[in-house]
């Protein structure tokens, strides 16, 4: 562990998830966006227009993740993205380890042009499990499973798979608890969510660049909902 940030009620920190997640104790929620399991080649004619696959290929956000670092006592409940190839095995991780859980999904407005001898990925899905007591909160509006929305460009904060503000406020309502860990923040969706949802977050990000991006993007946040020590909240 290298560094730590502490901005409003969200504490930040630069270094691995799978050593530093372990020492963090409870959360109410685990939110994570863990590297896939994707085919990076592809893309056809519109290759060269696509340059944030050699960015995820490059990154590693294309090699999966252990699951082992979900653990149902450390969190009430888990919401984690997922590639169509990801799906049997974290399902049957989570099935095993939580109460229930729901397959839900952000259904992108803009895809990818990219089959690679499967389908276009026009869905990406993302698994809610929880134990009793953490169950999904909000209306019958925001219990639908999936969510319509454009995807965000990768020029926006130079990183390849940044989730829409649409999505993130989604999960981050229906997220039961009042405390929240992404162990794979990258630039910090998810901790900015949880500001505006007024909960106190906890991110791991091990790349410097992504790492000084969260701190910047959680900071405006924090800033936006006075939601700094002495200020009005």
């Amino acid at each position: 562990m290298s560094r730590i940030e502490r901005i409003g009620d969200a504490t930040l920190y630069l270094g691995d998830a799978y050593d530093i997640r372990p020492t963090l104790g409870w959360f109410d929620a685990d939110i994570l966006d863990p590297p896939y399991l994707l085919m990076t080649s592809g893309g056809g004619c519109f290759r060269k227009d696509r340059p944030y696959l050699d960015q995820i290929r490059e990154e590693g956000f294309a090699d999966g993740f252990d699951h082992r670092i979900i653990n149902p006592l450390l969190c009430g409940a888990v919401v984690s993205f997922c590639s169509n190839d990801q799906l049997p095995k974290l399902a049957t991780y989570l099935d095993g380890s939580f109460h229930r859980f729901a397959v839900c999904a952000w259904r992108k407005l803009t895809p990818m042009p990219v089959a690679n001898k499967h389908y276009v990925p026009e869905i990406e899905l993302y698994l809610h499990a929880w134990n009793r007591g953490y169950h999904p909160r909000g209306g019958l509006s925001d219990l639908k499973r999936i969510v319509d929305c454009r995807s965000r460009q990768s020029k926006d904060f130079d990183h390849p798979t940044v989730k829409p503000e649409a999505v993130m406020d989604k999960i981050l309502c229906n997220a039961a608890g009042a405390s929240v860990c992404d162990p794979f923040m990258g630039t910090g969706s998810t901790g900015v969510a949880a500001i505006r949802a007024g909960k106190r977050f906890t991110g791991i990000e091990h790349n410097p660049k992504h790492f000084d991006t969260a701190c910047r993007r959680i900071e405006d946040a924090v800033r936006l909902t006075g939601a700094f020590e002495g200020e009005a909240a």
